[in-house]
């Protein structure tokens, strides 16, 4: 009879409803917050590769002839009677590593923590530089033009090593055209 009474007894079959909607709830917040992170990190090292193209454009700045009758600037530089293209595609791995804190492992440019553990990684950077072209009549195509592309390895932390790393082509472009 006592068995019989403690058996039907209700008091606490709530709480492993609890237990299982609270971690339920914290597996759903540890998952967006590490999706936040994949994000913020991405956006960093985006801002950090417009930072170094936005630099290499700068250091064209002084080859850019300025063709303020015609109305068009590009990179060329007077020889002779004629004009001939003259840019520097400048170090833009450098200037990363500088703005990041990355250290060059082979093809890689690897961000560690202080723990020593990857926090991610870069390779793989394609710089193209479009000169205006002289004396063009398309209004497009009349600035002096850098488009830079770059792959970036975030390791997940979320799951342990179930789940694949993200990797991701980060695109950029900067460019300059004179005021006046």
């Amino acid at each position: 009879m006592e068995v019989k009474k403690i058996l039907s007894n209700n008091r606490g079959s709530g709480f492993p409803l609890a237990v299982a909607i609270t971690l339920c709830l914290v597996m759903i917040f540890t998952g967006i917050s590490e999706y936040f992170r994949l994000m913020i990190v991405a956006q960093g090292v985006r801002d950090a590769l417009q930072s170094a193209v936005i630099s290499t454009v700068s250091d064209n700045y002084d080859d850019v002839y300025h063709g303020v009758r015609e109305g068009y600037s590009g990179g060329y530089q007077p020889i002779d009677t004629d004009f001939e293209e003259s840019f520097d595609y400048g170090d833009v791995y450098d200037r990363l590593d500088g703005i990041l804190g990355l250290k060059q492992l082979g093809y890689e440019h690897i961000k560690t923590t202080g723990e020593g553990k990857t926090e991610f990684k870069i390779w793989d950077l394609n710089v193209d530089i479009q000169n205006a072209p002289l004396a063009s009549g398309d209004i497009k195509q009349q600035r002096f033009k850098v488009d830079s592309s770059i792959m970036l390895e975030v390791p997940v932390s979320f799951g342990g090593k179930l789940l694949p790393p993200m990797i991701i082509k980060v695109k950029n472009s900067a460019g300059y055209t004179p005021k006046f």
